[in-house]
């Protein structure tokens, strides 16, 4: 059962990039932006990344962490990190579980062929570790600035 607007969000351990793992419970005390993306070095999920990126100093001074997650291995994780200049940290979860927990894996159509795979989707947690906001479906012109705007609202 995927976590709910309102409920705290579960604490699954994950590989991060950096040569390390995080729990959702170690960014406590901070509000965090987890985004699920599709597939590292593509070009959609590349922009997402790039466009966080450019708002992160402003996420920051909210007191706001920005994680990425996907289905990629960590060293995929860590060429698309260090490619794209990204300033926060990438999870591989490769065997689903922070997915499943956020119910992002869905059927997806591309020309016609079905495939299952992360369906784009930010989620805004606060400093206590509870849900506040989602977006599922995520269209990457203008996200990073939805988001930044949520953040803002929260404080």
């Amino acid at each position: 059962m995927a976590v709910a607007i309102g409920e705290t969000v579960p604490d699954i351990q994950l590989p991060a990039t950096g040569d390390k793992t995080l729990k959702l419970s170690d960014l406590r005390g901070q509000r965090v932006v987890l985004y699920f993306y599709p597939k590292a070095s593509t070009p959609g999920c590349t922009q997402e990344g790039l466009d966080f990126t450019a708002l992160q100093d402003d996420f920051s001074a909210l007191d706001t962490v920005i994680v990425g997650a996907s289905r990629d291995g960590i060293k995929a994780q860590e060429n698309f990190k260090a490619k794209q200049s990204f300033g926060f940290d990438l999870l591989s979860d490769k065997d689903e579980a922070l997915c499943k927990a956020f119910d992002v894996i869905k059927v997806k159509k591309m020309y016609g062929k079905e495939s299952i795979g992360i369906e784009r989707s930010t989620f805004l947690i606060d400093e206590k570790g509870v849900l506040r906001r989602e977006w599922r479906g995520v269209k990457v012109k203008g996200h990073a600035e939805e988001v930044l705007a949520a953040v803002r609202e929260l404080c």
